[in-house]
């Protein structure tokens, strides 16, 4: 029963009003007098860590029931939990139910954590990971490298999301001068996955920008399940557009940010590694100016020693006269010794050479001569004379033409026998042809 300063009674005699501390009060003793040591198993939704050391998360029921659970674990029970907590592990909780006061929450004091097993969206999550990965979708030799100096960035996110805020605020701190695109979309819900890659397609035809940002804040892993559809990732993998995935926290990891050519831990992160930082550039403009600077002063040093030592030369030709002067003379002397050199050995080498013409030209007269000479006898010892020396002779007719053979030859004809000192007219009385078996003997020589 409430006590007596906390119970207002009421016209009738039946009534009675609580007051809130007290009701509340009051059902927090009924709860832990009916439930006093809870044991309860869920899928962890919404973790999170305060920098006091207490965690805070909302346990869902793990068959897919619409039902949630907000629970706390204090930073006593958190140190005695020997793995790292995250959205969507399936887990077994002890502890007891209890109701926050200040808002008139129902939740449950965590006291032990033990971890059962990935959720069904995470275990959906590895899943579709190892598919998309298995295509060489998260292949790093596929990541392209941002453009240092971008002309225009585009940043894909929700008109009204507080990611956008920051995006443009970092961006309006580090490069004013470089135009922001915004291709505004849904980040959350059943129909953003295909208002995110109707953003990105858009961003890709009309080629307005050099880098994309794809940014949203944080939440849970259903939260920002829309960065896990596999319509989003195909997308972002094809783009024409190199991609900077700022996803959630530093914690949250989502297949986008694998696919895109560069992940940011948080949406202003996405920002500070697409746009170059103006000062930085200038400072380092400045450096550049200032060595430039630096080299043409010291190359119009050099030239200006230059020209004063060229001065100094110029100012004394008479000495650069005779010193030419002197050297041609030297060059004229070393010209006439090496033409008198040439022209002995010119002469030499024509004297050499004639001697072995002249040696050659004897060497083929000799032979020619020898030669001359044995064809000379050569052709005495087959001349006709000497043939009719040794007692042959030849016939011919009237005419003086050579008698071929008997078969020119008729009886009565008048024929002559040429010899060696003379001929003799003979009359032919008749003629004998050569048998078939060989020429009649012929008398001695």
């Amino acid at each position: 029963m409430p006590e007596n300063d906390e119970v207002t009674r009421g016209e009738g005699p039946s009534s009675l009003a609580w007051s809130v501390a007290a009701l509340l009060l009051a059902l927090t003793d009924a709860l832990a007098a009916r439930f006093g040591s809870v044991t309860v198993h869920g899928e962890l939704s919404g973790w999170s860590r305060a920098a006091s050391g207490h965690a805070y998360f909302n346990l869902k029921d793990a068959d897919g029931a619409a039902a949630s659970l907000r629970c706390v674990l204090f930073r006593r029970a958190a140190t005695l939990v020997d793995f790292a907590p995250a959205d969507g592990q399936r887990v077994e909780l002890r502890g007891r139910l209890a109701l926050y006061e200040p808002r008139g929450d129902l939740q449950f004091v965590v006291e032990s954590m033990r971890r059962q097993g990935a959720g069904s969206l995470y275990e959906q999550f590895l899943r579709l990971r190892a598919r998309l990965e298995a295509a060489g979708l998260f292949d790093p030799s596929r990541r392209r490298l941002l453009q240092p100096h971008p002309r225009a960035l585009g940043v894909i996110t929700s008109a009204g999301a507080a990611a956008l805020r920051d995006v443009v605020t970092a961006l309006q701190r580090r490069s004013a001068h470089v135009p922001v695109v915004i291709y505004p979309c849904l980040v959350q819900g059943a129909e953003a996955p295909a208002s995110i890659v109707r953003a990105i397609q858009q961003a890709g035809a009309r080629a307005e920008v050099d880098v994309l940002l794809l940014v949203r804040g944080g939440g849970s892993l259903e939260d920002l399940w829309a960065f896990n559809d596999e319509r989003v990732v195909r997308a972002i993998a094809s783009s024409p557009i190199p991609v900077v995935c700022g996803v959630g926290h530093e914690t949250d990891v989502t297949l986008s940010d694998l696919a895109a050519d560069l992940r940011a831990p948080t949406p202003t992160a996405a920002a500070e590694l697409a746009a170059p930082l103006r000062d930085e550039l200038l400072h380092r403009l400045a450096t550049v100016q200032a060595r430039m600077g630096q080299g043409v002063h010291r190359g119009i040093e050099r030239q200006s020693q230059r020209l004063d030592l060229l001065a100094r030369r110029a100012g004394q030709p008479g000495g650069r006269l005779a010193a030419q002067a002197e050297r041609m003379s030297s060059l004229g002397q070393r010209l006439q010794r090496a033409v008198g050199t040439h022209a002995l050995l010119d002469r030499q080498r024509h004297s050499s050479q004639e001697r072995a013409l002249a040696r050659a030209v004897g060497r083929i007269l000799s032979t020619q001569e020898y030669r001359l000479n044995a064809l000379g006898l050569r052709l005495q010892a087959v001349h006709p004379q000497h043939v009719l020396q040794r007692g042959y002779a030849w016939v011919s007719d009237e005419a003086g033409s050579p008698v071929p053979g008997v078969g020119a030859l008729r009886p009565g004809m008048t024929v002559y026998a040429v010899m060696h000192d003379g001929r003799a007219r003979a009359c032919v009385t008749g003629t004998e042809a050569d048998t078939p078996g060989g020429p009649r003997d012929l008398p001695p020589a």
